[in-house]
């Protein structure tokens, strides 16, 4: 009796594990990601992709064909105002543009299938104009104005900052910490405090921020960034100029 016990608890086991085994070992039949999406996002004012850098902004993608209530994955920017996944599954996507420099953007329904590009259209919270640049000895003079697209509601302009690297991929995530000095009561501080709300002052003034101290003999990378007082405090760019320091 004892022995027909043990027997048959083997004979389970041995068929358990042989159904597992079989999960294991059988082909998974799910697609794989099929499809791709990519596009661009655009400056209302310049009608160019927007002045940016590397995950500048998101591409918020919620896949409402599988769920009522998806989780949300991001595509972030890439430095020239473009977007790419070329790795994601056909279906019926809500689509936001998020997290940038710019007022908030509705969401889009999108039918993505193969290659799909779409782009968007943005209101920048400032556009920097009149921006100009030039060297005095070892240092860099950065001179600009800002403007704001959309004036009411706002959020207050907190400061401008200069960006210094040695390639042209050149912001808040990539610059060279000894050309940018933020540290209040630094006398050789280079960022510009503003702290308010938009105003004739604001439009009127003409500002300058100076790098000094670039090596001779180097080439660099620079522009200037400034941000408000929204929920990611992202900055809205001038364009990226070389600059080329002689011996």
């Amino acid at each position: 009796m004892k022995n027909n016990i043990i027997k048959g608890i083997l004979t389970v086991s041995v068929i358990c594990l042989t159904i597992s085994c079989a999960k294991l070992l059988r082909v998974d039949n799910y697609a794989g990601p099929n499809a791709a999406f990519e596009g661009n996002v655009i400056d209302s004012v310049t009608g160019q992709n927007i002045n940016t850098e590397t995950g500048g902004f998101q591409i918020q993608m919620e896949q409402i064909s599988y769920s009522a209530n998806p989780d949300p994955y991001y595509i972030p920017a890439k430095p020239d105002g473009t977007f790419e996944d070329t790795r994601i599954f056909s279906g019926t996507y809500r689509i936001t543009p998020t997290q940038g420099a710019f007022w908030p953007v509705d969401t889009t329904d999108v039918k993505i299938k193969g290659v799909t590009t779409m782009n968007f259209t943005v209101v920048p919270y400032i556009e920097i104009k009149n921006f100009t640049h030039r060297l005095s000895g070892d240092t860099l003079i950065m001179d600009f104005q800002i403007d704001a697209p959309r004036k009411n509601g706002l959020p207050a302009i907190i400061d401008a900052w200069p960006f210094v690297n040695n390639t042209n991929f050149v912001g808040s995530g990539s610059f060279i910490s000894q050309y940018t000095n933020a540290n209040k009561g630094d006398p050789n501080k280079n960022t510009i405090d503003i702290n308010s709300t938009w105003n004739d002052t604001i439009a009127s003034t003409t500002y300058e921020v100076r790098v000094p101290g670039l090596l001779s003999g180097r080439t660099f990378y620079a522009r200037v960034g400034v941000r408000v007082n929204d929920s990611y405090k992202k900055f809205d760019y001038s364009d990226v100029i070389k600059v080329d320091i002689t011996k």
